[in-house]
Formats: C-alpha cells, sequence, structure tokens
C-alpha cells in the first residue's frame, strides 16, 4: 500500500548541475541547480529552474546565455559552496581554485575541471511561481576525452552526481541495469 507524503519538490535522479554565467561586469560565476533537465529533442533543449534572488538569475536575464558543468564525485564539496555561496558576495572560482574558461559559442563561462560541459543559448524563460524556468537551446556539447566510451561519453567514467532532495544527500550513480529499448521488447506483440 502506498503512503501520501504530500506535494512536494521530490523526483528521482534529481541532478546537479554547475550553471555558469557572466556578471554584468564580465565575471564569471557559477552556481550548483537541481531543478533541469533535458526538454526537448529537436532543438536539443534543456531547462533549468531558478529563483529570483539568485545572483545567477540576474546574470543570465542580462546574458541570455548559460552553461551547465557536470561535476563529478571528486568534486562534490566544490559543487555544494558553489550551491551555499552568493556569487554577489564572493568570487567561486578563487575560493575553490577551480578554472573558469570562456564558452567560444555563448557569453558564459564554464568549469575546466568538471569533464563534461553543455553550451546554451537561452529562447524562453517562464515564471511558475517562486522559480522561473530557462530553457537554453544546447548548442554543443564538450565533453573531456578520458570520459568517451566507444559510442559517446561513458556515465561510468564521468561519475556525475545526484541529489536527494528530501534527505538532502548527494550520491553517485548505480550500475547498469541492462540496454535501453531492449530490455522491455518481450512484452511486445509481434505483428
Amino acid at each position: 500500500m502506498k503512503k501520501s507524503i504530500g506535494a512536494k519538490t521530490v523526483v528521482y535522479p534529481t541532478p546537479v548541475f554547475v550553471v555558469g554565467t557572466y556578471d554584468r561586469e564580465g565575471k564569471p560565476n557559477v552556481m550548483t541547480a537541481a531543478w533541469g533537465g533535458i526538454c526537448c529533442s529537436v532543438p536539443p533543449c534543456l531547462a533549468i529552474a531558478l529563483r529570483e534572488a539568485t545572483y545567477t538569475y540576474g546574470n543570465l536575464m542580462a546574458q541570455k546565455a548559460f552553461t551547465v558543468s557536470l561535476p563529478t564525485e571528486s568534486y562534490i564539496k566544490e559543487a555544494d559552496y558553489f550551491g551555499i555561496a552568493s556569487g554577489k558576495n564572493e568570487d567561486k572560482f578563487a575560493a575553490t581554485g577551480l578554472t573558469p574558461v570562456r564558452s567560444d559559442l555563448v557569453n558564459a563561462p564554464y568549469v575546466k575541471e568538471f569533464p563534461f560541459v553543455l553550451e546554451c543559448k537561452m529562447i524562453h524563460h517562464y515564471k511558475i511561481g517562486l522559480h522561473t524556468q530557462f530553457i537554453g537551446e544546447i548548442l554543443d556539447i564538450k565533453v573531456e576525452e578520458g570520459v568517451l566510451g566507444e559510442k559517446g561519453p561513458d556515465i561510468t567514467k564521468i561519475k556525475p552526481v545526484l541529489w536527494a532532495p528530501d534527505s538532502r544527500g548527494y550520491y553517485g550513480i548505480g550500475h547498469l541495469l541492462g540496454k535501453a529499448f531492449s530490455l522491455g521488447k518481450e512484452f511486445l506483440k509481434e505483428k
């Protein structure tokens, strides 16, 4: 029997995204955000949701561009810091020793040390309530060669971080359960 726990912001998995923007003076900033994911195939788009109170919100509205860098398990402390400090008051790159890199496609920085980066041009934004959802068209994905497999990025080499909103815990990925679009074929009706 299922038990009702009420309307909450809980879903699994929840990504740990590090969103990169420039402020009006061109200072690079990053923040950790968990409300986001792929939202369209053609054109390829990513959605992130931010509170208006964040420094990144103002930067994104001004620049109309952002990046999403995926931190690895080894950078979890830095990713957590990016979510608890404000770029309005602190230089997050200086504090962590990580390196901002200017995207060559959009007016936004990404984190050099993180192996997987999406470069996005903002194409829409919608105020939903406390959060505004930003839709970014993915113009390019940059991936370190060391995390590539035979057919592209290898999730086991990237070691992305997941977040559990209810317990506020960070988690690594699990093991492979099987190949998509294959495991369920036994249930297809043959024609």
